[in-house]
């Protein structure tokens, strides 16, 4: 499905990306680890098209995603890419309900459409009495919860999360993890995972880890 194809990145004359080739398929949920510098979230950014590389390829069942730019890329990002990141980033102005609503607006959706979208999958992850709620007024797992649905909302090809449990405690980090796999289990949900925690990381289908720019298992 994702096909990352001889990734070089650069910043000045540190190479951070040493040729690296990565292959995700359909409902898989795949981790990535390594020490701080490895090229982890480089690589995770530039799946993501939120950075370009110096050198290689990424495609989307086919579509050479380094190849859109400006309104396009940003449509496909929109449609195809969920992001789910360590602080939750929703907007505190907002409900629960808008903040989920957002990217299907962004989107194009009609707001009706993109409401109830929203609303059914925040009653799916159980925050069916939390819609009116803003992020101040709940806790961390439920905001992570509502970052996930925000990541669903467009029914992405792929989510791509940055260290998603690293600021949960170990009750709520497990919920996140469980709830992964369950959104893969029922949804069929892509996922790539950059992680630290080894727990989350050996329950995936498969671990990518990296070195000094590389992948060191593949």
């Amino acid at each position: 499905m994702i096909e990352a194809r001889h990734i070089i990145k650069r910043y000045g004359d540190l190479e951070v990306l040493r040729g690296v080739d990565v292959t995700i398929g359909e409902a898989e949920v795949v981790t990535i680890v390594g020490p701080s510098g490895a090229g982890k979230t480089t690589l995770l950014q530039i799946i993501g098209t939120l950075d370009r590389p110096d050198g290689g390829q990424v495609t989307y069942d086919g579509v050479d995603v380094l190849g859109l730019k400006g309104k396009d890329l940003a449509q496909f990002r929109n449609r195809n890419i969920g992001f789910v990141f360590q602080f939750h980033q929703l907007l505190p102005e907002f409900t629960m309900l808008e903040n989920v609503a957002i990217p299907a607006l962004i989107g194009g959706a009609k707001r009706e459409v993109a409401y109830d979208r929203a609303r059914k999958l925040l009653e799916y992850l159980k925050l069916a009495d939390r819609l009116d709620h803003k992020p101040s007024q709940l806790s961390g797992g439920e905001r992570q919860r509502v970052a996930v649905a925000r990541a669903l909302v467009n029914q992405p090809k792929v989510i791509l999360a940055d260290e998603p449990s690293g600021s949960l405690d170990t009750v709520n980090k497990q919920a996140l993890h469980q709830l992964f796999f369950q959104l893969r289990d029922e949804m069929q949900q892509t996922f790539v995972i950059v992680t630290h925690d080894e727990t989350l990381a050996n329950e995936a289908d498969r671990v990518l880890r990296m070195r000094d720019g590389i992948i060191t298992n593949e």
